[in-house]
């Protein structure tokens, strides 16, 4: 089977992502499965690459014509005109930010234009996206912008393993994503709550081939213990899960988090349609941080990303894990195919 091709974006270079781009391709066996090209500043990766005593056949890509060198070098593409070489780890800036802004985009058209067969991304900064006036907050959303999709949602899955006892692994998909929490109630609706319900079908249906059981979590506590805590669940939840029944999918809800989620990693559901951002990531994170996948679904492309952050407290000291890097490229090429 011919290996996937796959761009690894290098995210905020102030940031792990440098470092743990590098410790992957130092993998010998592990690049056996996919063909990478980098995303991002060369001088930056062979940094990267110096401080943790690593030789990496780096090659400069002057143009996409050049992305995939021979098979014994890893090209390194810069499409940003931002120069983020005296860039000293641990301190982002609007630098950092654009460039890595400009890395995605260059990464995403590379995609949509078929030259290579998924996306890879290193943790941004939104801090950093918002000094350079990005309007969006976060990857999610600029994908979604850039395919054209409206339908869209950000997915957290843990593969299987000994955290997660249902066969397929668990996702959790997110109807609200990067807002504040006083803004979350008035933004949710019927439509998106089914919309998320249909993604993450599709999805266990895409890697798995089977028919996903799914629970809808609860916004309140207790699920608004009918009403006295709020009426989101029989105003809005509840209707949007009967409507996915009726059109066959197998799915319940509204269930209350604090029980749905220990319910799920039991393995009584495959996955999980949350209200809100920290409702998700809380519990995925908890469970195996570094095995957690971010997903976005949705897309005419393959997205994929390690579920940390820039850990911009760490970055350049030689110790930030890449297994999660590792994860989010095995599940892309799983993906891709």
């Amino acid at each position: 089977m011919t290996k996937p091709k796959l761009a690894l974006t290098m995210g905020d270079v102030a940031g792990i992502g440098p470092e743990v781009v590098a410790k992957v391709l130092a993998d010998d066996e592990f690049c056996d499965l996919f063909t990478p090209v980098v995303i991002g500043s060369e001088d930056i990766l062979k940094r990267a690459a110096q401080q943790l005593e690593i030789d990496l056949p780096i090659r400069n890509a002057n143009s996409q014509d050049e992305l995939f060198p021979a098979e014994d070098e890893f090209g390194v593409w810069n499409p940003s005109s931002v120069d983020v070489r005296g860039i000293e780890p641990g301190n982002p800036s609007e630098k950092t930010g654009q460039a890595a802004y400009d890395y995605l985009i260059a990464a995403i058209e590379l995609a949509l234009d078929g030259k290579i067969d998924g996306i890879v991304t290193a943790p941004i900064s939104k801090a950093a996206f918002r000094q350079t006036g990005i309007e969006e907050p976060g990857h999610t959303e600029i994908l979604a912008r850039c395919c054209g999709r409206e339908r869209f949602a950000m997915l957290l899955y843990l593969p299987c393993g000994e955290r997660v006892a249902g066969k397929f692994g668990l996702g959790v998909a997110h109807v609200t994503l990067h807002m504040a929490i006083k803004d979350v109630p008035a933004s949710l609706n019927g439509k998106a709550i089914e919309e998320k319900i249909e993604l993450l079908h599709d999805f266990f249906e895409r890697i798995h081939n089977q028919e996903p059981r799914i629970a809808v979590a609860a916004l309140n506590p207790h699920a608004g213990e009918n009403g006295m805590f709020g009426d989101e669940e029989s105003r809005i939840i509840q209707p949007a899960v009967q409507r996915a029944q009726k059109r066959g999918r197998n799915v319940v809800g509204p269930i209350p988090c604090d029980t749905l989620i220990h319910r799920a990693v039991g393995g009584e559901f495959d996955g999980v349609v949350a209200m809100y951002h920290d409702q998700g990531h809380i519990a995925l994170k908890l469970l195996d941080f570094h095995r957690a996948v971010n997903i976005t679904l949705g897309l005419p492309i393959v997205r994929t990303s390690p579920s940390h952050g820039t850990a911009f407290d760490i970055a350049g000291k030689g110790i930030a894990d890449a297994s999660g890097m590792q994860e989010a490229i095995q599940l892309a090429v799983l993906l891709s195919r």
